[in-house]
């Protein structure tokens, strides 16, 4: 994809993902329902943290398009390295994860995640924009431009530091209000719960391995040099 091209792209993607967080942040008080809402607000949600994620990814990336419109090409190398390392690590594991788990707890009981109750509060199109769209645009992504991954080890330990943060901001979150983010939750022993956790830790490596897969199936070896930075 030409330079000016993907700038454009990643600003279009930017702006949505601002735009997204926007309407979140709108909802009217007096609609939530106060249980959904209580300690942590809408942050303690991985489906808007997310969002958030995939906000900074494509900032970033449109400032890297931008550095290199401009011919900074070595700021630009700098902030690429950085693109490519949240891109790899966080936005395109997470991004697939929040989509494919959510879409299947949803069609095997919506209760679970996504209560009914929310169909008045949450538009038809804001619900697909955070679980729905995050998918298939995070494959664009894959195949608009390369990313480096790191180091395999590297790439896993970061990975599973994220995990942990958020499993334990979920865990505070019971420990200060004895609800749980999710009601799927409530259904674990603690030994089950525990096991849930490793479970879908697994599932977010198969999909950082999965995207690093098509990574060096569409543009070859992950492990490739700048070059492409005087295009």
């Amino acid at each position: 994809m030409e330079i000016s091209t993907l700038t454009a792209y990643h600003c279009l993607a930017f702006v949505w993902y601002f735009f997204v967080i926007y309407s979140i942040t709108c909802l009217r008080t007096e609609e939530r329902p106060s249980e959904v809402f209580l300690y942590g607000g809408q942050w303690k949600y991985l489906t808007v943290l997310n969002l958030v994620l995939q906000a900074v990814f494509y900032g970033v990336s449109f400032l890297a398009d931008v550095l290199r419109l401009i011919k900074k090409l070595r700021c630009a190398k700098c902030i690429i390295s950085s693109r490519d390392l949240l891109f790899s690590v966080l936005a395109f594991p997470v991004s697939t994860f929040v989509s494919i788990s959510f879409w299947t707890l949803y069609t095997y009981n919506r209760e679970l995640v996504y209560p009914k109750r929310l169909d008045g509060v949450i538009p038809l199109w804001l619900n697909h924009a955070m679980h729905t769209a995050i998918l298939p645009v995070a494959l664009l992504e894959i195949l608009a431009t390369p990313h480096r991954y790191p180091a395999k080890k590297k790439g896993l330990i970061l990975l599973g530091c994220a995990a942990f943060l958020y499993i334990s901001w979920v865990l505070w979150i019971h420990f200060v209000t004895g609800e749980w983010v999710y009601p799927l939750f409530a259904s674990f022993s603690p030994a089950g719960l525990g096991a849930f956790f490793i479970g879908n830790f697994a599932i977010i490596v198969c999909f950082y391995n999965f995207g690093e897969f098509l990574n060096r199936m569409i543009w070859g070896q992950s492990k490739f040099c700048f070059s492409h930075l005087s295009v």
